[in-house]
């Protein structure tokens, strides 16, 4: 089986593994589900823990029993005033009929006391039958005090049976199971805490609704809420019964145990529903944004681990092989996109590299075979004259040597030199004037002109400057070595928007066509030969190298007249160079 099918088998392999998501073998996966849920449940627990919808059924409850017991009230009242009314009637009849004999008035206003205490003793006997008459709800219980806190009136919702059904108002509580599940969780780990919370005698409903006698008396309605032995909320309402004004008694009303907790409990069965569906649907969409995020990191984790050492299926390949997600729009198919850039890159260098090496070992063998040759002829030779010429070989090879080793040490630290120093801002204009006194001078000694045409105005860029004034000497001094006496070199810049272009230009005999796209190449040298030897073939890729690390470009191009024809002889050489600014 060849390198890649095993490479693509140990991918599949794994895949298969994983399945859609593996979250005990995905430590990204198993954070996305439990941020996720986190939140959520700090969002129910704090609901819980709130209680909105148990604060609202608790106003709701205790306002409808202000008006129920202010309703049963108000019929006493009603009632109190109908006998008040029906002796004043009889009073005033009966004064009418004894006016003028004293002793028949004395006689009649005796009946009218005695009337009047009837219709007091019968009014407690009115409220009692008035209350067994009224349609209570289920459970709530009713007290009926006089003005000296004797209950005269009593009655429970529960013992008159079930209520006539009102369509509408009919609810289906329904079943509470996870409720009831966390409740004996809580009431077990409180039991176990505390000791147990429960109440040891049980709630007295007609002391609870005493407590609230006196405060009612003074003419205002009260309200209290208290829990029985089983837990459940328990609410007591008292309000007095006025008679002209003032109060003549008080009317005390209290709920069912646990009406309130059991509806609190059905909103809170419908919120943890909820909750229920919420998390399933939350580690669904959990999996599904895992499964987009995880795998495709798992799949290029996998695909860097099969081309190490630490390879568990011990499985070499000769490259490593990056899936090709660029087609996801996210941060995964970029990442995707420049790991395999930083990887053929990095192989792209690898090659360089080992051509570079060969290309080393190449121009060096040539000088090291042509000094072994005159080494070898040398101890044959037996004429001074050529014993001479052996000896200015070997010195030639020797200086050849040293050359072509210094070069390569420069361009083997290039690439490490370019990424550790630290660019600075510079003028450029004065770098190449400076450039231009010391290599014109060397120009004139050798009987060629040396022009320059700056700008007048500085232009300050970004960058190594040691590096970049390597770059014009070379350029300037390759010039200078294909020029004779009479020629010229011309340094010129101008800025274009947001680059600047420094063009050498000489007159010498021009470059070869087809050497134009060689000439940046390692150790590539197209040079007359009388200057054999005298170069290494690395200056023009050393420049490249350090322009195109600085953001920039260069080329070489003949000069020629705008209207000359191709295939003629160029007048000089060009190149130019252009950095952004």
């Amino acid at each position: 089986m060849s390198l890649p099918d095993d490479y693509d088998a140990a991918m599949r392999s794994t895949r298969r593994e994983r399945g859609l998501i593996s979250i005990n073998r995905s430590p990204l996966a198993r954070k996305i589900i439990t941020f996720n849920l986190l939140g959520l449940v700090i969002l129910v627990a704090g609901v819980l823990y709130l209680n909105p919808f148990r604060d609202s059924l608790l106003f709701q409850r205790e306002r409808g029993l202000v008006v129920e017991a202010e309703l049963i009230a108000d019929v006493f009242e009603a009632q109190l005033t109908q006998a008040g009314e029906a002796a004043r009637i009889v009073e005033e009849t009966l004064s009418e009929a004894s006016d003028g004999v004293t002793q028949e008035s004395l006689a009649e206003q005796q009946k009218i006391d005695t009337i009047e205490a009837d219709i007091a003793v019968q009014a407690p006997a009115d409220f009692a039958r008035t209350l067994s008459n009224l349609h209570l709800p289920v459970g709530l219980e009713v007290f009926v005090f006089d003005d000296s806190e004797a209950m005269i009136a009593t009655t429970v919702g529960r013992d008159r049976g079930e209520q006539t059904p009102v369509d509408g108002l009919q609810r289906n509580i329904g079943s509470t199971i996870i409720t009831d599940i966390l409740n004996s969780i809580w009431e077990a780990t409180s039991g176990f805490a505390g000791g147990g919370g429960v109440q040891d005698q049980p709630l007295d409903t007609e002391s609870m609704a005493r407590s609230l006698y006196f405060r009612a008396m003074l003419g205002a309605t009260q309200v209290a809420n208290g829990v029985d032995q089983n837990g459940g909320t328990v609410f007591s309402v008292a309000t007095p019964i006025l008679q002209q004004g003032r109060p003549a008694g008080v009317v005390a009303i209290t709920s069912a145990a646990g009406e309130l907790d059991m509806l609190v409990r059905a909103e809170r069965e419908q919120l943890l529903q909820m909750f229920v569906i919420a998390i399933v649907v939350s580690i669904g969409l959990s999996l599904v944004l895992a499964s987009t995020i995880a795998n495709p990191l798992s799949d290029l984790a996998k695909a860097a681990e099969l081309s190490g050492e630490n390879d568990p299926r011990n499985v070499k390949t000769r490259r490593v092989r990056i899936p090709d997600l660029t087609g996801r729009p996210d941060e995964i198919g970029r990442l995707s996109g420049a790991l395999r850039g930083m990887v053929n890159a990095l192989y792209d260098r690898i090659d360089a590299n080992e051509q570079f090496a060969a290309d080393v070992a190449h121009e060096i063998k040539n000088p090291l075979a042509s000094l072994r040759s005159a080494v070898g002829t040398l101890r044959l030779a037996n004429k001074e004259e050529q014993r001479v010429r052996l000896l200015d070989v070997i010195e030639h090879d020797t200086r050849r040597l040293d050359r072509l080793v210094s070069d390569i040490s420069n361009a083997s630290r290039l690439d490490s030199e370019l990424v550790r120093e630290a660019e600075e801002e510079f003028d450029l204009l004065h770098m190449l004037r400076s450039l231009s006194d010391y290599l014109g001078g060397e120009a004139r000694e050798k009987g060629v002109d040396f022009i320059t045409d700056m700008p007048d105005n500085p232009i300050v860029i970004s960058g190594l400057e040691a590096r970049l004034a390597q770059v014009f000497v070379n350029l300037i001094t390759n010039a200078l070595s294909f020029c004779e006496s009479g020629d010229a070199i011309r340094v010129w810049a101008r800025r274009r928007e947001n680059r600047i272009l420094v063009v050498v230009e000489d007159t010498g005999p021009g470059i070869p066509d087809q050497a134009l796209a060689k000439i940046f190449e390692r150790f590539y040298s197209e040079r007359p030969q009388n200057q054999f030897g005298n170069n290494s073939g690395l200056g023009l890729a050393i420049s490249k190298q350090i322009v195109e690390a600085h953001g920039g470009v260069i080329w070489a191009e003949n000069i020629r007249p705008t209207d000359a024809d191709l295939t003629s002889d160029p007048l000089g050489a060009r190149f130019v160079v252009g950095l952004p600014v």
